[in-house]
Order: C-alpha cells, then structure tokens, then sequence
C-alpha cells in the first residue's frame, strides 16, 4: 500500500504564518519546535510513550547518561566505586545540583526516585531483585548492597528508552508508581510551566539557571554536559503535517521532530531548512493484541494472524515506496543491532495467503467476535498502521471495529482490562524507539507478565526464564544466543506483531545547530 498525501507544494509558500521563531535579543531567546505528538502525560515514571519520555529529559535528569554509542557515563553522580566482587556499589552525588524548587539534591532522595522507578521498569524491576539493600549513607551518597553482581547497573540507571530513570523530590518520589505525579519538579536544565501548557497545543519549558552541567565530557546522547542555550523552548502541536511543513518554511517554527516523508522533497528543496537521520536504530513499529479478551485470548488465532501481516505494506503506507527508508521483515528486536536475529521469523516470509489465513482462523475457534482496534487520529507515523491493520483483518474476515481517537485518550483507554462491552479492546499500534528493543532488559512489549505488565497482559512463563538467563548469561555471544530462543518464544505466544523498521527524518532550520543524536533533546542547541 503506497500513502499519497493530496497537497499544493505552492500553497505552502504562501501561507500566513508568524515571525521567524528564534528572537536575537539577549534577554531572550526562543526556541519552537513541533514534537512527533501532543504530551498528554508530564509523569515519565508512568506512561511508556516516548513524548514523555522526551520531556522527562529536559525537565529531570539522571544519575548516570547514555552516550551515542549506548555506553553509561556518570551524570547526576561525579563517579562510584565498586567492592566485595561487585556486591556493594557506592555512587557519589556531584556536588551544586538542586531541584527547581531551590532545594537540594540529596542522596536520599535519588533512592527514593529508584525504588519508584522500579515498580513500573523492567530494567528497574531486575535490578531492585539483586539488591539486598539500597540507601543514602549521607546527603551525597547512595550505596547498593547486592545478592548477587550487576555490573549493568550505570547501565539501568543510564537507560534513555522508556521508562527513564528519572531523579525527583523524595517528597514526589513517594507517589505511588501507579498514580501519576501532578507537580512536575526535577534538577535537570529545564523547567516546566504548568501555567502556561495548553492541552492539545502546546507546551513551555524555560531554562533553569541553577542547573550544573558536567564539566567534563562530550555531549552525546543523554551523556556529558547539557547546556542550554535558549532561554525559552515552547513545543507546539501541529498535527496537520502541511502546516508544520509551511510553519517550519516560514520560520515560525524551528524544529519538526518527525518530518512527514510525502513532504521530505519539498522540505530539500529549501536552503534554510536541514533535513537529517539522526536516529540510526529508526523506529519500530508494532500491533498489540489484548491477550486477555477474545479473540486474543486464543493463542492458535494470534498465531494465524501472524501469518497474515505483511510488514513492508505498513511501512510503506508511512515513508512510501523507497526501500532505503525501512526494513523488512524485522523480529523482536532492533535490526542491526547484536541482539538481533532471524531466529524463527519463517511466518513472516513469503507471500500472504488471506484466503487460508482466513480458513485457519475458523479452525482456530474463531467465530466472529468484534475486533476493537485502537488508532490514534493525531499521531501521523502511526495513524497509517492503524488503516493497514484495518485492511487486513478485513480481508481475513475478521470482525474489526476500527475506534480513532487523539493518542491521550488511547493511552487511557489501553489501560482498560476490561471486555470492548465495558469500553475495553482488542488491539492498538504504536510505535517505539530502535534503543527500546535492543535488548531483554529494555523490551517492555516482550515481556510475559500477565497482568503486572504492559498493556496488552502476555503471559509466557518460558520468555521470564529466558529473561532471567539473559541477565546471567557471561558475554554477548551467550546473551544473543538466549535472544534467539527468546525471539523463538515470541513468535509461539505472539505477545505483539512487528510490523517494520523505518528511518524517520528530523528537519530543523538552518538558523539553529547541534542538534544531537537519538530522539529530540534540547540541550546543546543553539543558534547558528
């Protein structure tokens, strides 16, 4: 399936549109951006949606950072010492860093923002089941008291996909993990006015004065010193792909996260504007069915379906024809990455038969019950999925009730476990991050927890076992061997459908710099 987007390359020359955005004046400076989606959720320790996860990051900040290269360096912490084989860590707080409130970063409030944390991670999660103890010796020192070694430890605390790790007031921090925090108070380079955020429009950061960068390092991906200099970042929701391309020719915005493919040629086409990959892992995409309601309840049916997705067609819906802009067929992890294989994709391959599928679907006990799909209206690299996945329950006869509505309010209702008659579902799509699905310990939607997961409920006692294995396993080639049977699993118990890998452009104007790489952070961008 090839997406045509019907527009006038010359209606966005001259369309109206406000004063450039970034405001020369020293007392002042402004930086605009479009972000991929509107933030509905502020709580980066509650929603696993990547918008929020890129606002934690200017609001809150961590103790330790991730490079470009996935390497965890010290960042909230000036280092830390290990003894006794790797049983006991110590981590010392740099010095100066202080909550926007005024107050104090102490030790103990980083141990209470772990402990939250690692009720809803699963990276979190592993690392709190080897510890015997966690504490804050002083104001300035955390000490972990393992069972057993984890020398990933920077590397959980470092994590940049979802759920970050972010540090928060002790005071904030004893919120329940599975309520959502109201008043939004970090130490990171940004902070967040509440007051001036409009639902659905737009969102204000202004820099935080106080903040204390590293004073050593390189910036690269969430590591080294984060420097802001702009003044002021507002991200406003255009949702309309022709308007942020017309607001971004203007110049009354700076930045569009997720630059709309259809419009990439008339965005090149401008000598203002700079049009770049900077993610290389891309982003993946996927269908999640609700393992807890029929028809997905029925492994045999989540199986049969499998053998109907045909992955390059939802890929191509988003980004067209050009094959240099996604990947197929993909498993369960990250292509390109070690982790990744073609263990046990054989189902994924070959021509799609809708006619069997269909046929295997009756023998698998199906018997036309509503398909509830979830799809978000507002979110343009994931809208397209949601037609495709229409399409083809459709077309294997499946009962499918297509329900479109704004990503905030899907985030909502996926948390419904309930059946579609008490406003329940059956599946969404969505979208991760390439880092997301590198591997076990960051791959939420892998998971087999049943109820205590993520939304969609897999329950899979054989991928926990594998999972555990994978944290004990002793070098990369052990642990991507584990992967494989892992993926293996996955294609038995279906805990999602993969559905591609795309590249998604970025486009900024020329007017800023230094944008890093990875997902948007606003840090080191500056005027040109």
């Amino acid at each position: 399936m090839r997406r045509r987007l019907l527009m006038q390359t010359a209606g966005l020359s001259t369309l109206s549109l406000a004063m450039p955005g970034i405001s020369k004046g020293a007392a002042s400076r402004t930086l605009r951006h479009v972000p991929h989606v509107d933030l509905a959720f502020l709580d980066p320790h509650w929603t696993t949606a990547n918008i929020t996860r890129n606002h934690g990051f200017m609001v809150f900040d961590t103790l330790y950072g991730q490079d470009e290269s996935y390497v965890a360096t010290p960042q909230m912490v000036e280092g830390h010492v290990t003894e006794n084989d790797g049983r006991q860590w110590t981590l010392r707080l740099r010095d100066g860093l202080v909550w926007h409130d005024g107050e104090r970063v102490l030790a103990r409030d980083c141990v209470a923002s772990i402990r939250r944390w690692a009720q809803r991670d699963a990276f979190g999660g592993a690392l709190m089941r080897a510890t015997d103890e966690l504490s804050a010796l002083d104001d300035r020192t955390i000490r972990f008291l393992m069972k057993k070694p984890f020398p990933l430890l920077p590397d959980a605390l470092g994590k940049s996909p979802t759920y970050m790790p972010a540090m928060m007031p002790e005071r904030l921090a004893r919120t329940d993990a599975m309520q959502q925090i109201t008043e939004i108070v970090g130490s990171g380079p940004f902070r967040y006015k509440a007051d001036e955020r409009l639902q659905g429009s737009r969102n204000v950061y202004e820099r935080f004065d106080r903040y204390r960068p590293r004073e050593n390092g390189t910036p690269s991906g969430t590591a080294g010193p984060k420097v802001a200099h702009f003044d002021r970042v507002e991200w406003t929701t255009i949702t309309d792909a022709s308007t942020a391309a017309a607001a971004l020719q203007s110049g009354e915005q700076d930045w569009w996260e997720h630059a709309n493919h259809d419009l990439l040629p008339v965005l090149r086409r401008s000598r203002s504007i700079k049009v770049e990959v900077v993610d290389p892992a891309g982003i993946l995409s996927m269908m999640r069915p609700n393992h807890l309601q029929p028809p997905f309840n029925n492994p045999e049916i989540r199986r049969v379906v499998m053998r109907a997705i045909d992955q390059a067609s939802y890929m191509q819906a988003i980004v067209g024809d050009d094959p240099s802009m996604y990947h197929t067929p993909i498993g369960i992890f990250c292509p390109g990455t070690p982790m990744a294989s073609d263990a046990g994709l054989e189902p994924l391959h070959g021509p799609r038969d809708y006619d069997r599928v269909k046929a295997d679907l009756k023998a698998a006990g199906y018997a036309g019950e509503k398909v509830v799909l979830l799809v978000p209206s507002d979110y343009a690299v994931i809208k397209p999925l949601g037609d495709v996945a229409a399409d083809m329950f459709s077309k294997i006869g499946m009962n499918v009730d297509y329900v479109s509505t704004d990503w905030g309010t899907l985030l909502q209702r996926r948390t419904n476990k309930g059946p579609v008659e008490q406003g329940g579902w059956n599946a969404f799509v969505t979208n991760w991050n390439g880092t997301d699905w590198m591997t076990p310990a960051t791959h939420i939607a892998m998971r087999g927890t049943g109820e205590a997961g993520y939304a969609g409920w897999s329950t899979s006692p054989r991928t926990e076992e594998l999972y555990e294995a994978w944290y004990e396993a002793p070098d990369d080639a052990a642990r991507a061997g584990i992967c494989q049977d892992i993926q293996r699993q996955c294609m038995t118990d279906v805990p999602f459908y993969p559905l591609g890998q795309m590249r998604q452009p970025s486009a900024w104007r020329t007017n800023i710099t230094g944008v890093l790489g990875g997902f948007a952070k606003f840090w080191n961008v500056r005027p040109a």
